[in-house]
This record gives structure tokens, sequence and C-alpha cells, in this order.
């Protein structure tokens, strides 16, 4: 890809998750905290184009952190798990301390069903973290 021109954003960050990011830029070695912003851009599109590309029968696993203090969103987690529960086939739910809770879901299913079951709960506000892991597989397992 190649980058013509530069353009300024401004963005707001909670500071501890700021603090972090300066870290891992300061241990990557990165120059500025553009550079690590560009490159962080560059992971999300990736993974974003990743997840656009899932097609057929597949398995995998979808891992999320979650605030669990954060008003009706264990609700909203729940519903969207019902609405695509023809695709999940376990889960486990760990309290990690008083706020956050990790989930992990097992799937197996049509691929883009399984897309948009991750890209739904990655977007309500309060989920932390979100991770989609996928193979394919044949439909026997």
């Amino acid at each position: 890809m190649i980058e013509t021109e530069l353009m300024r954003i401004g963005v707001s960050l909670p500071d501890t998750l700021l603090d972090k990011f300066d870290g891992i830029i300061e241990n990557r070695g990165y120059s500025s905290r553009s550079e690590g912003i560009r490159d962080a851009i560059r992971s999300y599109i990736s993974y974003y184009e990743w997840m656009n590309d899932i097609k057929g029968h597949r398995v995998g696993t979808l891992g999320f952190i979650f605030d669990y203090t954060k008003h009706g969103l264990s609700n909203a987690l729940t519903d969207i798990q019902h609405h695509y529960s023809h695709l999940i086939k376990s889960s486990m739910h760990i309290h990690l301390d008083h706020e956050d809770c990790f989930e992990v879901v097992v799937l197996n299913g049509d691929g883009k069903e399984i897309a948009e079951l991750s890209e739904a709960m990655m977007a309500l506000k309060g989920v932390k973290f979100s991770k989609l892991t996928t193979v394919e597989s044949n439909e026997n397992v």
C-alpha cells in the first residue's frame, strides 16, 4: 500500500491505555507514537479484512474480556449468543476480578455467520478485548 499524504487526527484515550501503548512503542523501538499508531491501524485493517474473508465451514474459538459492571452488557452478550446458538458448541466463563470477565466460546458452522457473531459481540461498548480464531473444517466435526 502506498501512503501518499499524511493526515493529522486527534484521538482521546484513557491515560492507562496510552501509558501501556507508550511502553510498547519504547520496547519495540518505534521512533514516535505516530509510527506505532500507523502500525496498529495496519494490523487492525488486516484483521478486519481477514474477518470478512471467512468462508465455508469453520471451527474456532472466540475469546473476549468484558466489563461485567457495564449496565446491560451481559444481557446483550447473552442475546447475541442465543441468536447464534446453532453455532455455539460450548462456552466457558471466568471471573477475572470484580469488574472483568473472560469468556471463551467454541464455534462450529458457517464462517460468515461466525464472523457476524464475532463482530456483533466485539462492537458492544464494554467489550475490552476480542479475538476470533478459526480453521477450515469438514462438516463431520
